[in-house]
């Protein structure tokens, strides 16, 4: 039997994709501008969110590695056997399976794309020295460019597509957001209200995109001394009287991460916990009031940290007040050009969308311990920012069960 080291499996027909095939061909266009401005005769994207970005395809990797070939003419992804004909059903762009009969198949196939001796652009962010080795070895490149800020950049403008799918993201996490706020009452287990918002969300999402992929939306909701980490996973704690809680929804769409975060009381709050619950929320407002184009992120930064500062919490500070949003996830693409910290120097422009989400966290054993947090989603505008959540905030919604 001739075994191949790959080829082209387009098996099927190609379901209505997220977004147009002119919104991905435009932003193969964008790629191709950066391409040129830095000699790059193809581009090699590894990333999950690059490929997702450029070709619609969002990868599973499980120990495979994936790519998205751009040349000036072509423009392949190249996935795994294991896949079968889903990369080229589910992307806007050609595609090349590789076989897993001879080792590094992978590489033949890239080759094949780019040939031999080419400037080659990569991310440097995302390639493994084990797979840049092999890259060298296998594409005999001129010269090597990073591409990973330039993309980066890029996917930090949206297009009105991009932003109509982020607002549509923001109102499915609030449905999960009220979901929680139903399911809360003593005596559940923060696993039991997970459930209620995630099962929410995703049949929201369904509604809404009846032939979308639908995977990755989550809820960590966290409770007592579990609130004190943003990113405290969801355990099996016992809701008590009196509970602080923190309820954070995350529907994925198409690779499109949004966020709702809120900070809850179970029944009652305690006047040390309220006190630092409400400056908080003066942080959140304040901060939101700052978001608008031509603001720098380290700008913004500071005048929160002063907002605190006066009121002696900034110690309690835990991470940045915000950060953008696209194709993201918590294992996967981050746009660390726009985070609202003191060492990015971005300047805010319409078309943008970020998060603002001060937290502050009270270590365990002093009066209101725990951690209070707010989230909402902003587009930048021409003359300011659009609020796109819709869940209220604060104690006058959020003392529930």
């Amino acid at each position: 039997m001739d075994r191949p080291e790959f080829y082209r499996l387009h098996n099927g027909d190609k379901p209505a994709l997220q977004f147009t095939q002119a919104e991905y061909d435009a932003r193969l266009m964008g790629l191709r501008a950066i391409m040129d401005a830095h000699g790059v005769d193809a581009a090699v994207m590894t990333s999950m969110h690059n490929i997702a970005y450029y070709s619609g395809f969002l990868y599973c990797a499980f120990g495979r590695p994936y790519a998205l070939v751009v040349t000036a003419s072509e423009a392949v992804t190249i996935s795994a056997g294991i896949d079968a004909g889903q990369p080229w059903r589910r992307g806007a762009t050609d595609n090349i399976t590789y076989t897993d009969w001879k080792r590094d198949n992978f590489w033949r196939a890239i080759l094949h794309v780019t040939g031999e001796g080419k400037v080659i652009g990569y991310e440097a962010d995302h390639l493994t020295l084990l797979q840049q080795g092999k890259m060298r070895a296998f594409l005999n490149p001129s010269s090597e460019v990073d591409l990973a800020a330039h993309t980066m950049q890029q996917r930090m403008r949206k297009s009105p597509a991009e932003i109509a799918l982020i607002r549509a993201g923001a109102a499915v996490a609030d449905v999960g957001g009220y979901a929680i706020k139903d399911a809360v009452k003593q005596g559940v287990r923060e696993i039991d209200v997970a459930i209620a918002g995630r099962d929410a969300m995703e049949l929201e999402i369904a509604r809404r995109y009846p032939d979308a992929e639908y995977r990755d939306t989550w809820v960590w909701f966290q409770s007592g001394i579990n609130t004190d980490g943003a990113h405290n996973p969801v355990t099996g704690r016992v809701l008590q009287r009196g509970d602080i809680l923190s309820l954070n929804t995350f529907p994925m769409i198409s690779g499109y991460y949004t966020a709702l975060e809120r900070t809850m009381f179970v029944e009652e709050v305690d006047d040390a916990s309220l006190a630092y619950w409400e400056a908080n929320v003066g942080a959140h407002e304040y901060g939101m009031s700052l978001l608008k184009p031509g603001a720098s992120c380290a700008d913004v930064t500071h005048k929160i940290n002063d907002f605190f500062a006066e009121r002696n919490l900034l110690q309690y500070r835990s991470f940045g007040y915000g950060h953008s949003f696209g194709v993201l996830s918590h294992y996967y693409g981050r746009e660390a050009g726009l985070e609202l910290r003191e060492d990015i120097d971005t300047v805010l422009e319409p078309g943008m969308v970020i998060s603002m989400e001060p937290m502050i966290t009270i270590p365990e054993g002093q009066p209101g311990a725990g951690g209070y947090r707010e989230h909402d989603i902003l587009i930048i505008t021409e003359d300011g920012a659009e609020n796109i959540t819709g869940y209220p905030y604060g104690p006058g919604f959020n003392i529930v069960g």
